[in-house]
């Protein structure tokens, strides 16, 4: 298959392909197409950016126009899952565009706006529905939608929908679904725990592949500047004032990362703005919004909230934090040199860094070239750490955690934690915000940390049995809350 107009594909669809000013297949959508066309089951390897998207949208649309039926009340005919708004916001974005000529209804529904207009426009019944697992079961739990008429599923992204905690809605949702369907399952990887998810889901599949993980994008230039921590933030504003820097994505580990380096932006007098899990959906698309039209020449992510990012005209993707997931490299500089176009990605790299590096060149089988520190860098401001490192410092080989789906003390998420979730107010004593945690039982509040062993208060200063004091704020303890709960503690006699 060479062209579009080779698969069969319904007219109408054609025609919006033309518009769009398509004409010959990605890989995988000339590997997925024909098998889906057949009904033939699907699992496929590919990453963001390959064309997917197309390649389970076009044969959906051509089945549900060459098979009109009348739409039911709350039921969709097609259920797309996806991990996060952005991504579904953009395959619903797709469907309408390949379908501008149908007849066919597409809405998409994730958390962070109200319930109730989602609801609303279920009622009457939908073609295409794009959802986040944890709006689609809280949908199904208020009796607002049901899952017993879908005839075609496709899960996209499941190696993130793992990674996000969402495993256990997904075993839910599969229960839900009638057995008699088409399933599209889609993963950038293809470890065992996916691929066990897959055979759940999946009955015969064909398989396809294209670029694997490990094959990081040929025309990114790749580089990495070894720095101190407290230096990355005036490293990063020195580079974003050469104007060859056109439109720049800045990845970081955490969310709290991601506001301090705007924050630091902002006074350097360089425009910039933050995508993550604890901004409101308006905050997030007024920011991707200016992303795109190039009123806002800097984004600074998290990993979690790129998904979904697809922006033309990204020259650079810099990598403030490296990931401590070597996948999460090759998504990250994959952001760039699209359609044909180069790019190029810098990392910054401090010592606890260096191990993350050494398992991203393990896994690309590639030597990232080292890139000197420019002349002239001004020296890092007095007393500081870079802004993400003050606050943690995951693990090596495990995901940070924003990526996996839990908050706080490490209570799992039923949704998103990264996209679907805004910021939450703790709620204390008396029901009121911000009040300490309410010990039950005698015991401390869940997750309480305690402190290091050598910090361990003497023998007479632990707090009676069955009395513990707590001075958390945000579930850290810091050296202040540290002398407060010694204070606090009454005595042994």
């Amino acid at each position: 298959m060479t062209l579009f107009t080779d698969f069969g594909l319904a007219q109408p669809i054609l025609k919006a392909l033309a518009a769009e000013g398509y004409e010959k297949p990605t890989p995988i959508q000339a590997q997925t197409i024909p098998y889906a066309m057949d009904g033939r089951d699907v699992c496929g390897i590919a990453q963001t950016g390959t064309g997917k998207t197309a390649a389970f949208a076009l044969p959906i649309l051509h089945r549900l126009n060459a098979n009109p039926k009348p739409r039911k009340p709350k039921s969709p005919r097609v259920l797309v899952l996806s991990p996060t708004r952005e991504l579904s916001g953009q395959i619903a974005d797709s469907f309408k565009a390949y379908g501008r000529n149908l007849r066919l209804t597409t809405e998409v529904v994730f958390g962070g706006v109200t319930i109730s207009r989602q609801e609303k426009a279920l009622a009457q019944g939908v073609d295409v529905l794009v959802a986040t697992p944890g709006r689609l079961i809280d949908l199904v739990d208020r009796r607002s939608l049901s899952l017993r008429d879908i005839e075609i599923l496709v899960l996209d992204e499941a190696d993130q929908m793992l990674d996000l905690g969402f495993i256990h809605a997904l075993k839910r949702i599969v229960t839900l679904l009638p057995k008699e369907r088409q399933s599209l399952f889609f993963s950038a990887t293809m470890p065992k725990t996916i691929s066990t998810l897959a055979d759940s889901f999946l009955r015969d599949p064909a398989h396809v592949a294209v670029t694997p993980v490990a094959t990081t994008a040929e025309r990114v230039e790749q580089s990495v500047i070894f720095v101190q921590t407290n230096r990355k933030q005036v490293l990063l504003e020195t580079l974003l004032r050469d104007p060859s820097i056109d439109r720049v994505l800045v990845f970081t580990r955490t969310k709290h990362g991601a506001d301090k380096v705007v924050r630091g932006l902002d006074k350097a007098g360089i425009a910039g703005a933050a995508i993550h899990g604890n901004k409101s959906q308006p905050q997030r698309e007024r920011a991707l919004a200016g992303f795109r039209d190039g009123s806002c020449r800097v984004l600074v992510a998290t990993d979690i909230a790129a998904r979904g990012i697809d922006v033309e005209g990204v020259t650079h993707v810099i990598n403030y934090d490296l990931p401590n997931v070597p996948e999460s490299y090759v998504h990250r500089i994959g952001r760039t040199a699209r359609a044909g176009a180069t790019g190029l990605a810098i990392s910054f790299c401090n010592d606890e860094e260096k191990a993350y590096l050494k398992d991203i060149e393990k896994l690309t089988r590639l030597k990232v070239p080292v890139m000197p520190l420019p002349e002239g860098l001004p020296a890092a401001p007095a007393g500081g750490e870079a802004p993400d490192q003050r606050r943690e410092q995951p693990q090596r080989g495990r995901p940070a955690p924003h990526a996996r789906g839990h908050q706080g003390h490490g209570q799992p998420r039923s949704a998103d934690p990264n996209a679907e979730r805004g910021p939450k107010r703790r709620r204390g004593r008396g029901g009121k915000p911000g009040g300490n945690p309410q010990p039950q039982g005698g015991q401390p509040a869940g997750n309480q940390q305690r402190p290091a062993q050598g910090q361990r208060p003497a023998q007479g200063q632990r707090p009676a049995q069955g009395k513990p004091a707590s001075n958390r704020q945000d579930g850290r303890r810091g050296d202040g809350a540290q002398v407060a709960w010694l204070e606090k503690s009454p005595r042994r006699r």
